[in-house]
């Protein structure tokens, strides 16, 4: 007799696990999982110690701290024009990913439909499926990751509860355009779909591309949850600092869903974060060319080892084309990219509800010092001569 809840049976370690173990094992690069190996700011962890030392340790309200719904409402408004209640439309979660749990959890009912991007986060299906929801999958295609408008409109019927909006997007790296983001407003307004947009790289972005939020399209304010955290703008990933915007009833949703999930997360790291949040535009100016020159090393490496790199327009991850180097699949090209070259990335079929259709990709993350870069650029070259 198996004592495992079927709700959870299928669901495997996630690959960003294993390749990590697999990297730690042969003490392999790991350019796999999506964590800076360099410093969080200094500003950060001075925030943080000195929240602690004033003793702010005990519990955070269950819909965060108020200082930091403050902060994000006046970022929310400076960056997209959009004008919300800190009290009423503002929740801190624990993360971006229970963000996510926690507004799939609160609005999607069993048999709901819910329309997911792939390659997606591999937390979006399991999450619409412990919900009982039926995830419906468009399928993003290289090497420009076009939306068809008639067959996105397909997707969407009665039965559609949510879609899921993740821009700029991991893992592929796109940037969703103007007229995308349009077309995903009509058809949400059309057959009254909610929104739910993971935009936890929204400051990660290249070549001139900007962020445009769902939320401030006509018509979309009063059906779209905003989902960010401090994680990636400010490389503190293990604090796991998130937020939901959302009109009140929707936050509601959200919040009845997150007071019996984690209740609150760590009150020191939240009200440290208020000074991240409250960071002049010139931070993010400066991060853009941070990750800018990153971003082009890793390409010239791809580029120089042999390999056809796909350049993305944000997040920190870029893809490459392996569909041409004779491998059965990505798993196997990863596994011999970690044990042989000693440089770990992460094969993307498992972002894929057809495993098949990620075979011929492979994710490397440039989030690294530059003296890592360098050293996984050395060791891609044995690609040339092995």
């Amino acid at each position: 007799m198996s004592y495992m809840a079927q709700r959870v049976a299928g669901f495997g370690t996630t690959i960003f696990s294993e390749m990590t173990a697999l990297a730690n094992e042969h003490q392999a690069i790991n350019l796999g999982q999506g964590f800076p190996d360099f410093a969080a700011p200094d500003f950060m962890k001075k925030a943080a110690v000195a929240a602690i030392q004033a003793d702010i340790n005990q519990y955070a309200p269950a819909n965060g701290r108020p200082a930091l719904r403050q902060a994000i409402a006046q970022k929310v408004a400076n960056f997209y024009g959009l004008q919300v209640d800190p009290d009423a439309e503002i929740t801190i979660l624990h993360g971006a990913t229970e963000a996510i749990f926690a507004t799939v959890m609160g609005l999607v009912n069993p048999g709901d439909e819910v329309i997911v991007f792939e390659p997606f986060y591999d937390s979006y299906v399991p999450a619409i499926q412990m919900a009982g929801g039926i995830p419906r999958f468009y399928t993003l295609r290289p090497p420009d990751w076009h939306i068809d408008e008639m067959a996105l409109a397909a997707l969407f019927s009665d039965k559609t509860k949510l879609i899921i909006v993740n821009t700029p997007h991991n893992p592929t790296g796109k940037v969703f355009n103007e007229a995308e983001l349009e077309l995903i407003a009509d058809l949400c307004q059309k057959h009254d779909v909610l929104a739910l947009t993971d935009e936890v790289y929204e400051h990660i972005v290249f070549d001139g591309q900007q962020h445009l939020s769902l939320a401030t399209f006509p018509g979309m304010a009063q059906r779209t949850v905003m989902v960010s955290s401090l994680g990636k703008t400010f490389s503190v990933t293990g604090w796991k600092v998130g937020w939901a915007v959302a009109p009140p009833e929707l936050s509601r949703a959200i919040f009845r869903a997150h007071q019996f999930m984690t209740f609150c997360g760590a009150a020191p790291l939240q009200e440290a974060a208020v000074t991240a949040v409250s960071q002049p535009k010139d931070f993010y100016t400066k991060l853009t060319q941070f990750y800018t020159h990153k971003r082009d090393l890793l390409i010239d490496a791809l580029k120089s080892a042999g390999l056809s790199p796909i350049v993305p327009s944000g997040t920190y991850f870029v893809m490459v084309d392996i569909s041409r180097l004779g491998f059965a699949n990505d798993v196997a090209f990863c596994r011999f990219l970690t044990t042989e070259i000693g440089v770990a990335a992460i094969p993307p079929s498992a972002f894929y509800h057809t495993p098949a259709d990620g075979a011929g990709l492979a994710r490397f993350a440039f989030c690294k010092e530059e003296k890592t870069l360098a050293e996984a650029a050395k060791r891609l070259q044995r690609l040339r001569t092995g």
